[in-house]
């Protein structure tokens, strides 16, 4: 009893929100403590902010009847993503426990894919139609209000249940009550359709500055609403793959993974980019004599490359953040390439005298200088034009320029940079032997 007490008392002073993020700290004594002490509706806070294997080890502690109880507190998009982690069984033991008009709407989400905007979206939110008066739609918001998630944007729809517009709720509140909603009713509105991908819904939200998004059929009768910490959480998840991807990681994996689900996540892509240096190192070979007859060649040209791969990736992650934006297309590359032409130029010139200095200085050689100096302007050149039109072609191909870019701007500037470096030194050997 006395640790029933304490629990509660915890949960008193301390935010719900920071128990849930720690719950992956907790032992599986813990937890129990947790799901028998707690009232269902904190209980449901927490689980709306667990992560998912947090999510799972508190389900694994209630009966069928005592999740649904906690489920009653939750948004039925919070509860499908949920059930959409149990096993078969488990899941269609809990809906069937439900009411009828709850299963139905739950069986409708779990039919969307989950990163799409059905998937998303929530079914708690306040439609009014547009015959109402002011009056009329107030009794009606406050009817429905305790059973909705947001309340600051109102839809309104007409005698067909199709949506027409959208009205702030500051506007009923101060209009004299004798006007139509249709008179206030804002009919240019953002939409999406529930197959359309949760990126799309982000970015849209993004370019409109909304905190809610409404989903529509193809016959514009509303389906649901898609909210701001949805959207914030699409955000996240997205950029966080990005990230992942760009470093040839699968967004899977987690420190919690084993480390044969990590050999398999990651072996893949170490072995594209095996592939990628045996072409840089058979560009290398075509160069064995005059590297045989400088030897200081060896010991510099990896300069040249490796600045060309830093430049290059700078580019690339500009592109593929414009990219998520919606702000850059293949058919804006014309416009941005003279950009990257001169920055290639004037980082490359300003780079490769630096370290064309460094090397005369350790080399005694003008001209072994000078090669590096001309190099890097060449590499960096290279590294600017395909970090900007790698990502867009690829975006263009719908193939995910995060996942990709990287392997062929590593293999451009590897390539072409040892390429250019070595032409050069093939030119000028009579004054480096």
């Amino acid at each position: 009893m006395e640790n029933i007490i304490n629990v509660e008392k915890l949960t008193d002073e301390t935010i719900l929100i920071d128990i849930a993020k720690s719950l992956s700290d907790y032992e599986d004594g813990q937890i129990f403590k947790l799901c028998t002490a707690l009232t269902d509706e904190k209980l449901s806070m927490i689980l709306e902010q667990a992560d998912e294997k947090s999510q799972i080890r508190i389900i694994e502690f209630l009966t069928n009847e005592k999740i649904l109880k906690v489920f009653s507190y939750m948004q039925k998009d919070d509860i499908v993503d949920i059930l959409g982690m149990l096993p078969t069984g488990k899941r269609k033991a809990i809906i069937n426990l439900m009411k009828k008009g709850d299963r139905t709407i739950i069986e409708q989400l779990l039919g969307y894919k989950e990163d799409c905007a059905g998937g998303i979206m929530t079914t708690e939110y306040i439609a009014i139609r547009n015959t109402l008066d002011v009056n009329g739609a107030l009794e009606k918001i406050k009817e429905i209000s305790p059973k909705t998630e947001v309340l600051d944007t109102i839809f309104v729809t007409d005698d067909k249940k199709k949506l027409v517009g959208t009205v702030d709720l500051r506007d009923i509140l101060i209009d004299d009550g004798k006007k139509k909603i249709e008179e206030i009713t804002n009919k240019n509105f953002v939409y999406a359709e529930p197959e359309t991908d949760q990126e799309e819904v982000a970015l849209l939200a993004t370019k409109y500055d909304l905190t809610v998004i409404p989903v529509v059929n193809k016959h514009m009768v509303m389906l649901g609403i898609i909210t701001i910490d949805d959207i914030m959480d699409v955000m996240i998840e997205e950029q966080t793959e990005d990230v992942l991807r760009m470093g040839g990681v699968d967004k899977e994996e987690t420190i919690d993974s084993t480390p044969l689900e990590s050999l398999k996540m990651r072996f893949p892509w170490l072995f594209i980019n095996l592939i990628t240096a045996f072409l840089a190192s058979m560009t290398v070979k075509q160069f064995e004599g005059t590297i045989a007859q400088v030897v200081a060649l060896s010991a510099t040209m990896s300069i040249v490359t490796g600045m060309g791969g830093n430049a290059g990736t700078q580019t690339v992650s500009i592109i593929i953040r414009n990219i998520a934006m919606g702000n850059v297309k293949l058919k804006d590359a014309s416009k941005l390439i003279w950009k990257e032409l001169l920055l290639g130029v004037a980082n490359g010139a300003a780079v490769g005298l630096i370290t064309g200095i460094v090397v005369f200085l350790i080399y005694k050689n003008f001209y072994l200088g000078l090669i590096i100096f001309l190099a890097m302007i060449g590499n960096l050149v290279v590294a600017g034009v395909t970090g900007l039109v790698i990502p867009l072609i690829l975006d263009k191909l719908h193939i995910d320029p995060a996942l990709s870019s990287s392997i062929f701007l590593t293999t451009a500037t590897d390539t072409l940079g040892f390429f250019i470096f070595l032409s050069l030194a093939n030119l000028f050997l009579p004054y480096l032997v």
